[in-house]
């Protein structure tokens, strides 16, 4: 369906401006207020699943561990403020220094831009550690972030997460090999319930011959990843972004250094690091066990409000670069836009309670029913699971849509949660994106045609300073020959994702003549999202009441 021709973008803005943009207020801003020192946690979503339908190795699979130490310090060379990691098996915690203003240190920007990062990295290194075997389906990631008040409170944290590596590691290792001597998973269960420290150890020596001590530090110990003045260091230039002329702009960035070590946690470990104690601050002394309860407190948790719509969007971090460097066309790339939609479809099938999302250029929104209890609603899971999902989804679709293109790069996208209280709002949120989408369409379309026609970009964003709708229209009509209205309702209306109620025919992906899609497939349609007629025609998506 399409915007009737008549509606002008001037009206469109207006109705922005004055009608819609309310709905901004229901964001809540999650900053963590200073001296907090901020810890982003990221786990593998369902990765026991993960791990056997890749056939990882058990109880340990050191490539696919070496993957995750990969994945760890691109994102350590990629923010310059996440200054330590450390992780084993399926989780990683990354500390940001305790000046950090990055993201102006909101909570849910930070936690889903590390997750997707992550899970980008991830895609894109597997053939490097796994160069025989397919991944088989994007791998995705939930994150938190845990607020410190002191470095003591980190120390806390550091000790708790890495005698969790040890116990799990341990537990993992005699259970494995019980299993590969004869025992089922029940059996092996029923031996080691209630079996302390000691009496592990005992088993793997008398019954296997393995002295637990002597297993690869990788398993018993973790991994952890800093950056160092020390002598070693690897300084390496990067491309950080183009200039408005294209021209590359470099930033040195330091290598980030992987150890292995029993405390990571003691003084005399982490005080010997001067770049750590000096950005992050001393451990005056040592500890024993540390209490969860006590870290788990420390959890900087938004739940979101029950019975509310709940809208997670996502946007591209500094995609004005990635389009640059992967050179799409402009004012829209269709295969661009289209593999954005690919990815949104794959978050829909996998979330059952996402019923809705519109997208446009490098954004979506994810609309999930007023009842849902994903992840008992935890903002800060939904967020980050959504984010990395789309991104692997993203990178591992890239050669779909561009072939002849190599990814140059990850791409990463951040994300809010935000509810809102009633269907019309929800509507309204909607209707704001996509007449959002009609202004910077068009805005777009006359500043990339008077580039192209060898105005520089300074003289284009004069040009076009002040005009209406009307002229930008007379623009394009008169110097270019295009009829806005007739270019494609992708491009003017943004794309919208949902479930089929019954049967219908869909051509590349719109709703229409040819294919023939089943009750509940999800579709992509260009359509009009702001008049009523379109929720009215389609009542299931939202199931208003």
């Amino acid at each position: 369906m399409a915007v009737a021709s008549g509606v002008s973008v001037k009206t469109w803005r207006s109705m922005a401006n004055s009608k819609y943009e309310y709905v901004k207020s229901f964001e809540l801003e999650d900053e963590v207020m200073f001296p907090n020192l901020i810890v982003v946690r990221i786990d593998g979503r369902d990765f026991a699943r993960f791990s056997q339908v890749h056939e990882f190795e058990k109880p340990n699979d050191e490539a696919a561990l070496n993957l995750m130490n990969s994945c760890s310090a691109a994102v350590l060379e990629e923010y310059p403020d996440i200054i330590f990691a450390y992780g084993f098996s399926d989780e990683y915690s990354f500390v940001l220094k305790k000046t950090s203003r990055f993201y102006q240190r909101r909570a849910s920007k930070i936690l889903s831009l590390v997750a997707s990062f992550f899970a980008a990295a991830y895609v894109t290194k597997w053939k490097e550690f796994f160069p025989h075997r397919k991944l088989e389906y994007a791998p995705s990631f939930t994150s938190k972030v845990v607020t410190c008040a002191t470095p003591e409170v980190l120390q806390v944290y550091l000790a708790w997460r890495q005698q969790d590596c040890h116990a799990k590691n341990q537990y993992e290792t005699c259970f494995w090999m019980l299993v590969k001597s004869g025992k089922t998973i029940s059996e092996t269960q029923e031996v080691l319930k209630d079996t302390q420290k000691q009496q592990k150890n005992e088993l793997l020596f008398q019954k296997f011959g393995i002295n637990y001590k002597t297993l690869p530090e990788l398993f018993r110990q973790g991994s952890c990843l800093f950056k160092t003045k020390n002598i070693g260091l690897t300084v390496v230039e990067e491309t950080v972004k183009h200039d408005e002329n294209g021209n590359p702009v470099k930033r040195l960035r330091r290598k980030a250094v992987l150890v292995h070590s029993e405390n990571i946690a003691a003084r005399s470990f982490w005080n010997e690091q001067p770049s750590l104690y000096n950005d992050i601050g001393h451990f005056t002394k040592d500890i024993g066990r540390s209490e969860p309860d006590f870290v788990r407190s420390f959890e900087f948790e938004n739940k979101l409000l029950p019975l509310t719509w709940v809208v997670v969007r996502i946007d591209g971090c500094h995609f004005h670069r990635f389009s640059d460097v992967h050179e799409f066309e402009k004012p829209n790339d269709e295969k661009a836009l289209k593999l954005m939609n690919t990815c949104a479809v794959a978050v829909l099938e996998e979330f059952e309670d996402i019923q809705f999302a519109y997208g446009v250029s490098d954004e979506y929104s994810f609309v999930l029913k007023k009842e849902s209890e994903l992840y008992k609603r935890q903002s800060s899971k939904i967020v980050s699971a959504i984010a990395s999902l789309f991104t692997s989804t993203y990178v591992i679709k890239w050669g779909e849509f561009f072939p002849q293109k190599v990814l140059k790069y990850p791409p990463s996208f951040d994300g809010r949660a935000v509810c809102y209280p009633t269907y019309k709002i929800l509507l309204d949120y909607l209707a704001w994106r996509q007449v959002d989408c009609h202004i910077n369409n068009q805005y777009n379309t006359c500043f990339w045609v008077l580039v192209k026609s060898g105005k520089t970009k300074t003289q284009s964003q004069d040009y076009l300073k002040g005009t209406q709708a009307r002229e930008k229209n007379e623009l394009l009509s008169n110097q270019f020959g295009i009829e806005y209205n007739s270019l494609p309702l992708i491009f003017r209306m943004g794309s919208s994702v949902f479930r089929l109620k019954e049967p219908a025919a869909v051509e590349n992906g719109v709703v229409s003549g040819k294919k023939l899609k089943l009750e509940g497939e999800v579709v992509v349609d260009h359509c009009n999202i702001i008049e009523r007629c379109f929720w009215e025609e389609h009542p299931h998506i939202l199931s208003y009441s």
